[in-house]
């Protein structure tokens, strides 16, 4: 390939995308790889073949379908990693229904308004985790389901949820158990199951994912078959996965990270999709490698980090190991060399995307040279193009920051509901602005130097102040607040909020945060408040955040985390 003159380019490739839906696809895989391991869930001590998780993705699709649950309607899943992720998952595509992934970390404001703004139907739940009782907070919400019979909710808050289907084995009234699905299903469903086979089409809807939104609420970006099959696919194709690798999937499920380049990967390539534990735990991470002879491993650096710092690392056997992807946030150099070197990653390699894409749209290679996989973010990856314009809009040299754009098959349909900001994310020519500065070098590699907005990572999270900021209004004794990132060296970025008091009002850190919990993810929760009368403004009476930022870097003794 010649150098780039400019800063465009195009992952041409000559393996043809897949013109499948997910259920199809599925089913494919099984009939080639039936014998091989497909699901291993430590925690629950299941190890399904994909002939076995087959019977349990047809008996759970039927079933959807007796409930009388249409193609197109919206179901949502608020669970941790288990089996019953993966099963929904693939059971949602199989029946053409649309699976709304809600973040395990949402608290009440936050599941209200994602169930009522995609008009979810049905509802899949874990009972609890870590300190989120899920069970509780809907009948919180929905406290009519304590006298209803499962499947006919009838709740002013949430007038569109009709069927909530909680896992485990305990009985809660008005919701029916995950178990009991399978068996609502009877021969019309199941011979409907088949024929919905011929009539889905790849372009379907399939998926819809919240991002923290400017505008203070999320968003739900919408993906389709095609969108989140094929990037599976091809991130997959990129670390080189084939029915002997087993992969350690410790990221959530939720996400794209989790569901799409971990389940989706796994599946386009006969590997096996492993569980470590329900979220992320470094002891059951090194364990799982170990005793289940992994050959590749996801996470976001945070995690990585936890795994290297463990206090028996070096009593654990990670011989195994391979390949793997770090993503989510930037990758501390030293970081990436330690993996190579003491997990036996030599194969690592780094993504970047957004759930807007799939979610990958640039990818290391697995011969890629170190300086490459540490000070990029990889290329372009196959039949994806991307650009880096200037604040015209106009393509700049190679080099030269600028806006990143990217445009194809993985990019989403649009946000649910939502024209106007869809509009906004993609242009008339169909390119994905990403809101992120970048440079595309003349050999075609990215580089990710910043955000446009003032979005924040933290530990692989994206928070937009904004969000928290109209949270917070809320307080009545709050007359002004303005939320920015500062760094981190444990998450790369934690949160700071500067907060003016209406007068004659006493208010003290404890309470502003004791207001956020149980309301709000408590990664969004600011965990530095300070109280001023006033914030640093320009001429023209615009916050500068970049002043705050750098003034409570001088006050803490904050050190930035050290990146690539």
């Amino acid at each position: 390939m010649g150098k780039l003159t400019q800063s465009y380019n195009h992952g041409a490739s000559g393996v043809p995308l897949i013109g499948e839906t997910i259920g199809a696809y599925f089913d494919n895989a099984v009939a080639r790889w039936g014998d091989r391991d497909a699901l291993v869930v430590r925690h629950q001590n299941i190890r399904w073949s994909y002939d076995q998780l087959k019977k349990q993705v047809d008996a759970f699709a039927a079933g959807l379908l007796a409930l009388g649950l249409e193609p197109g309607q919206r179901i949502g899943i608020w669970s941790q990693n288990n089996s019953e992720w993966a099963v929904t998952q693939f059971a949602t595509a199989k029946a053409g229904l649309i699976l709304v992934n809600i973040n395990p970390a949402y608290r009440l404001a936050e599941l209200e308004y994602a169930l009522n703004k995609v008009a979810c139907t049905a509802l899949v739940i874990s009972p609890s985790f870590k300190t989120s009782q899920y069970i509780e907070m809907v009948r919180t919400l929905a406290p009519e389901i304590d006298a209803s019979q499962p499947g006919q909710l009838q709740s002013e808050k949430l007038p569109h949820l009709r069927a909530v289907i909680r896992m485990g084995e305990e009985s809660t009234p008005g919701m029916y158990n995950f178990a009991d699905i399978p068996g609502l299903a009877g021969d019309g469903e199941r011979a409907r199951l088949d024929s919905l086979a011929g009539e889905l089409q790849f372009d379907d809807a399939i998926n819809i994912q919240f991002t923290s939104g400017t505008t203070g609420f999320p968003k739900g970006a919408t993906l389709t078959h095609h969108n989140i099959l094929n990037n599976g696919y091809f991130v997959g194709e990129g670390i080189k996965l084939t029915e002997t690798d087993r992969l350690a999937i410790p990221v959530p499920l939720y996400h794209c990270f989790g569901m799409v380049m971990g389940n989706l990967g796994c599946l386009t390539h006969g590997a096996a999709m492993v569980y470590p534990g329900e979220g992320f735990d470094p002891t059951e991470v090194l364990q799982t490698i170990q005793d289940e002879g992994c050959t590749a491993l996801y996470g976001v650096p945070t995690m990585f980090i936890a795994v290297l710092d463990h206090a028996d690392f070096d009593g654990f056997d990670l011989s195994t190991l391979r390949t793997g992807i770090m993503a989510g946030s930037p990758c501390p150099i030293e970081v990436m060399k330690q993996i190579i070197e003491k997990m036996n990653m030599t194969e690592v390699t780094i993504a970047y995307g957004m759930t807007e894409t799939s979610p990958v749209s640039f990818h290391t290679a697995v011969d890629d040279a170190l300086e490459r996989k540490v000070g990029t973010v990889g290329r372009t990856i196959p039949h994806v193009e991307s650009k880096i314009v200037d604040a015209d809009g106009r393509i700049v040299a190679p080099g030269e920051t600028g806006e990143i754009l990217t445009r194809g098959y993985n990019v989403m349909l649009g946000y649910w509901d939502d024209a106007e900001k869809t509009a906004e994310a993609i242009d008339g020519a169909g390119w994905m602005h990403t809101g992120d500065l970048g440079t595309l070098d003349e050999y075609g590699y990215g580089n990710v130097v910043g955000r446009i907005k003032d979005m924040v990572i933290r530990g692989g999270e994206n928070v937009y102040p904004r969000e928290i900021e109209e949270y917070l209004y809320r307080h009545e004794g709050i007359q002004d607040v303005q939320v920015v990132g500062v760094p981190d060296e444990k998450y790369g970025e934690e949160l700071c909020a500067w907060i003016v008091l209406h007068e004659g009002q006493a208010v003290d850190e404890a309470e502003i945060k004791e207001f956020c919990r149980g309301q709000i993810a408590h990664y969004k929760i600011p965990r530095y408040i300070k109280f001023v009368d006033e914030f640093p403004m320009t001429v023209t009476g615009k916050v500068q955040k970049f002043v705050m930022r750098e003034q409570m870097i001088d006050e803490l003794q904050l050190v930035e985390a050290k990146t690539a």
